[in-house]
């Protein structure tokens, strides 16, 4: 996953480089070699979700047949050219008409044929009458609440003109055999899906979903639901990355509380690699003694590790397992708000783009800061905040230290304060990268 700075760059792959590297080129790095993943065929409920790898071409005209879109009577417009209340037009019903008929009566002069919505429009019939606006075929003069009566036999009777083409859905008035009608890398919801399955397509070809498998690393970490004792805290990255991860479209799978050894650390990886189209670790990347995860991944070739001049977030890793052509590593740091704020600058991007997502970032927005802030010198700072869009201002949540899980929770925002800014006035404009879908 080497991207396009070169990794034999001064400091590129030793802690203790003073290279520091900038967000954005460590971005372009990890975007370099990301691609959307294959396409699959899926069946209509299975693809909801993801994106067209194709576009789609009705085989059919949509509606296929004209139809009625009311309940009520198909007829000759000239029957009814007189009609009033006073001096309705009486038309012989010469038969039922229901969706999904085959054979159709044909309706001459003088006649109707009683007709359900959706059903086919019948030969010699130029408009349908609703049910409201004739007596409903009792012959009784009543307006019908029902379609109960009226059958063949019986008469009916037209109160108003009624306009050639009245309340027909003409064929092809909706999709025309041949049209585009959902180019690739359209979204499948509900309304696209429904269209498939309206001209017929069973299966469709789409960007699956990437596999993400979550590891967090590191010997302190006990699972929720168990004892912590001395020393120990609650694994909360691994729920965190996984949540976020299957929030950015992907089948995501936790593997949680990794111990600080490498030949466990390594058993697990190779067990994972079958089904990961990435992996995301978080901890063991900085200049610990104990941190394995760059001990382990020294073993495979392109895996680099750098510092970025960003906070939170500085120690970063990013590479492939197998070459070229292996399974894509993103490795964060393992402070909570650092890994989930590394996650959504980094990893959801990723994500995005191997599902085909034109829309890989999250938006910015510009917004007028409610307090004053503070950021160090030559960091990109990332403060946690709330946005409010009916004002356009934000307000910052909490402090600055990446262990407040408390004040992320809390947040739906992310304020940025660039490189060369270390004080910003309440009231002044600052970005914004809103975190809610």
């Amino acid at each position: 996953m080497t991207g396009k700075h070169d990794p034999c760059d001064e400091g590129a792959g030793s802690p203790a480089s003073p290279r520091l590297w900038s967000v954005d080129e460590h971005l372009a790095d990890v975007l370099f070699a990301a691609a959307p993943l294959p396409p699959i065929e899926l069946r209509l409920l299975e693809a909801q979700g993801l994106r067209l790898a194709e576009d789609v071409h009705a085989t059919a005209d949509l509606p296929p047949f004209d139809n009625s879109s009311m309940d009520g009577y198909a007829l000759r417009t000239a029957d009814t050219v007189r009609a009033t209340d006073e001096y309705p037009s009486v038309l012989a019903v010469v038969g039922d008409i229901a969706a999904g008929a085959g054979e159709l009566p044909k309706v001459g002069p003088g006649q109707a044929a009683r007709i359900m919505t959706g059903a086919p429009v019948p030969p010699g019939a130029e408009a349908v009458a609703p049910v409201e606006w004739t007596d409903g075929g009792t012959g009784t003069g009543q307006a019908a609440d029902a379609m109960g009566a009226g059958g063949e036999g019986a008469e009916v009777r037209v109160l108003r003109p009624v306009a050639e083409g009245a309340f027909i859905r003409r064929r092809g008035s909706d999709v025309t055999a041949g049209d585009t009608v959902l180019e690739s890398g359209a979204l499948l919801g509900p309304a696209q899906l429904g269209l498939l399955a309206a001209i017929g397509r069973a299966t469709v070809r789409v960007r699956p979903r990437p596999r993400v498998v979550v590891l967090s690393t590191g010997s302190e970490l006990v699972q929720p639901g168990e004892e912590t004792g001395p020393g120990r805290i609650h694994d909360s990255n691994s729920f965190t990355l996984t949540a976020a991860a299957t929030a950015a479209g992907a089948v995501a799978y936790r593997v949680g509380g990794v111990p600080d050894e490498a030949s466990t650390l390594r058993a697990v990886l190779e067990d994972q690699l079958g089904r990961a189209d990435l992996i995301v670790t978080s901890g063991g990347v900085s200049v610990g003694a104990y941190d394995v995860v760059k001990e382990v991944f020294a073993d495979y070739a392109g895996v680099d590790f750098r510092r970025l001049r960003m906070q939170p977030g500085k120690p970063q890793g990013y590479g492939r397992i197998g070459g070229d052509q292996g399974v894509p590593l993103l490795a964060l740091p393992g402070n909570p708000v650092s890994a989930y704020i590394s996650f959504e600058l980094f990893v959801r991007p990723v994500i995005r783009t191997m599902l085909g997502a034109p829309d890989v970032h999250r938006p910015v927005v510009r917004a007028a800061t409610t307090a004053a802030l503070r950021s160090p010198a030559g960091r990109r700072q990332f403060l946690r905040g709330r946005y409010h869009p009916a004002d356009g201002t934000v307000s910052p949540v909490g402090g600055e230290g990446s262990h407040l899980v408390g004040a992320l929770a809390k947040a739906d925002c992310l304020i940025t304060v660039p490189e060369d800014t270390t004080a910003v006035p309440a009231g002044s404009a600052v970005d914004v990268v809103l975190l809610t879908d």
